[in-house]
């Protein structure tokens, strides 16, 4: 097997963490358990500033990436904007997501002069970038429509395991409770599910767990709404604290708004666990089948009040949706191994 030295271009946000950088530790990880020599090139961003985003944009579309004194650079993989414009004649894009803020989440009415500026110069930009490629990966379906809607860029989907995936399990008694681990961001809309506790009738409860901007307001909410009964915010979980609330719930909650692949989903499949989403949640609804696997509904707090009752009425119904999740999970597939060689496949295309 050929061994090739591989520079993975990526972002770094200071103070954040979420499923990017898991994203950036699997493939580092998967390349090197396959032989080959791996560095990451993180630029520093900041999301809406525009003279920064102008500097920048200008110094990556300006950067050879070939050689570094002396070092050759066998192969480029760009996960994020702006490093799709980096040059090299052996450099393949695996697009994580575009610069959400300029396409999928623009609202005109609401943009500020900066970012409807930001988001001309930012759609030719990538245009620009990836006219050059002839293979474009995409983390999952919903990227890959983004980016043949916004930019015009055929993509091939190409799913990778969550961090971790050998260590998830099924408890063999699930106790009566729905669990929603994620970020707590607004985009994540933990606000569903507490709207639609106030609504349920049944005393399942609910487990949130995760960090953000929002958990200040989560708290709030949840005095507010005097679900104190009810719900249970537990904050930041270590791996093995995660896998156990997995494993021993009824159930998963995950509808965020538009989600580009979502962990969440892929680890309650493999926990053997039904994935409640909504029809506008994106990413979820590559995986989950409404009333096969788990349950897609309205983004709507009564529509999903009336899945928790079903769930508490009849837990017998959830272990079954959670085996054929897990049964799905398998079919699919989802391996580093298959990343690595596809993405690998489309590098040498390019030679």
């Amino acid at each position: 097997m050929t061994s090739y030295r591989i520079l993975i271009v990526a972002n770094h946000v200071p103070f954040i963490k979420g499923g990017a950088e898991a994203h950036v530790e699997g493939l580092v990880s998967a390349l090197r358990a396959e032989g080959h020599e791996v560095d990451v090139l993180r630029l520093p961003f900041k999301f809406e500033d525009r003279a920064y985003l102008e500097q920048l944009m200008n110094f990556v579309e300006g950067m050879d990436l070939q050689n570094f004194n002396g070092y050759r650079v066998d192969r480029v993989i760009s996960l994020l904007f702006p490093g799709f414009a980096a040059q090299h004649p052996s450099h393949v894009s695996w697009v994580i997501h575009q610069h959400r803020a300029v396409y999928d989440l623009y609202k005109p009415e609401m943009a500020s002069d900066d970012l409807r500026y930001l988001k001309e110069k930012i759609t030719a930009f990538d245009q620009n970038a990836f006219s050059s490629k002839q293979a474009v990966f995409a983390n999952s379906g919903n990227v890959a429509k983004r980016l043949l809607k916004y930019t015009g860029v055929d993509s091939k989907p190409l799913y990778h395991p969550p961090p971790g995936a050998g260590n998830f399990y099924c408890a063999d008694v699930a106790l009566p409770y729905v669990f929603f681990p994620s970020r707590i961001e607004v985009l994540k809309r933990q606000d569903l599910l507490l709207k639609a506790a106030q609504l349920m009738k049944s005393d399942l409860k609910i487990i949130l767990s995760g960090s953000g901007s929002q958990a200040h307001v989560l708290h709030s909410e949840i005095e507010a709404l005097q679900l104190q009964g009810k719900v249970r915010f537990v904050g930041s979980l270590s791996e093995e604290e995660k896998h156990a609330f997995y494993a021993k719930s009824s159930a998963v909650f995950f509808g965020p708004y538009d989600e580009d692949l979502g962990y969440v989903t892929l680890e309650a499949m493999l926990s053997s666990k039904p994935v409640i989403t909504c029809t506008d949640s994106g990413g979820p609804l590559e995986f989950v089948e409404h009333q096969v696997n788990g349950w897609v509904v309205n983004p709507d707090p009564q529509c999903i009040a009336d899945v928790l009752d079903q769930i508490a009425a009849n837990p017998t119904l959830a272990r079954d949706y959670g085996r054929a999740a897990r049964q799905r999970y398998n079919e699919l597939d989802i391996s580093w191994s298959n990343v690595v060689k596809s993405l690998l496949a489309g590098a040498e295309v390019l030679r």
